[in-house]
């Protein structure tokens, strides 16, 4: 059910949503690899232009019939991963045929474990969401409003339990500096006790500025990511990040040539730490 407009949003502990009907395929690779994606999805909007900011603006209020089509394809490309995180994504509106855009992405990659994180109500009208798809079963799923600006959040995703957990924050800051410094100083309160991190997402900043001059400078992650994401059509800046713990060894990164949305996608696969393991997540079904 749609909630009304400006419902107050509250820091909040959930369990996820899970698609019974692919159950089988969940857990950890036998090699302790995950493929992690990062992918701000304009709501299904298909943008190649910055002319199209204008000319595709209504869709953003109402339904088209190739957003559709757009999500097919989206969900044909998140098959390959294990751990994926939505930005811009609608939970289910008048602009997406009352389709929650999170939900459908999981079924369409078989992905047995999802989470809509509803930012910005507009009723009717819009259902500006994050979410993350797995196919591994969190230990906790933590729903955090962001300071700032009303209409951004973060999800924190726990994968075991203790100081060997795996925590992975998946968020869509503001654009504006002093809004997203906030933002990051509140993200690094709550990742402080943990060892094991990856932040991905849409940061909407260079990764220079994330490691050198944010609040998340002295955790010593790293920036593997040197492509360019946004404007997909032509990118000139890097604004979408995976960021990495030391801790996790790098294997692949890749910035995906599919310009679905005015983003392109991030990917990387990461090795976990042998402390991280069957003891901590489970094993992948046969």
């Amino acid at each position: 059910m749609i909630g009304r407009w400006g419902t107050e949003r509250l820091v909040g502990l959930h369990e996820p949503k899970v698609n019974e009907h692919h159950l089988e395929s969940t857990g950890l690779p036998a090699d302790n690899r995950l493929r992690l994606l990062s992918f701000n999805i304009q709501v299904g909007i298909s943008t190649q232009r910055y002319r199209h900011y204008l000319t595709r603006g209504w869709q953003h209020l109402l339904p088209h019939t190739g957003r559709a089509d757009n999500l097919q394809k989206i969900g044909g490309l998140l098959a390959d991963f294990d751990l994926v995180a939505l930005q811009e994504a609608d939970g289910g509106s008048l602009r997406s045929g009352y389709v929650n855009q999170v939900e459908h992405l999981a079924q369409l990659g078989a992905f047995p474990y999802w989470y809509q994180q509803l930012n910005r109500n507009l009723g009717r009208l819009g259902q500006h969401s994050n979410g993350v798809l797995s196919r591994l079963r969190p230990s906790a799923i933590e729903d955090h409003p962001l300071p700032g600006p009303a209409g951004r959040g973060a999800i924190l995703v726990r994968f075991g339990e203790g100081s060997e957990a795996l925590v992975v924050v998946m968020m869509h800051l503001a654009l504006g500096a002093r809004a997203r410094t906030l933002q990051l100083a509140y993200i690094r309160e709550l990742i402080g006790g943990f060892r094991h991190l990856v932040l991905m997402g849409d940061m909407n900043t260079q990764a220079s500025d994330l490691l050198l001059h944010s609040p998340l400078r002295d955790l010593g992650l790293l920036a593997p990511q040197v492509e360019a994401t946004f404007p997909s059509w032509r990118p000139q800046r890097c604004l979408d990040h995976i960021l990495l713990s030391p801790s996790l060894t790098l294997e692949r990164v890749e910035v995906l040539a599919q310009p679905i949305s005015d983003h392109l996608p991030v990917a990387v696969e990461i090795r976990l730490p042998g402390s991280i393991g069957s003891d901590t997540l489970p094993a992948l079904s046969s």
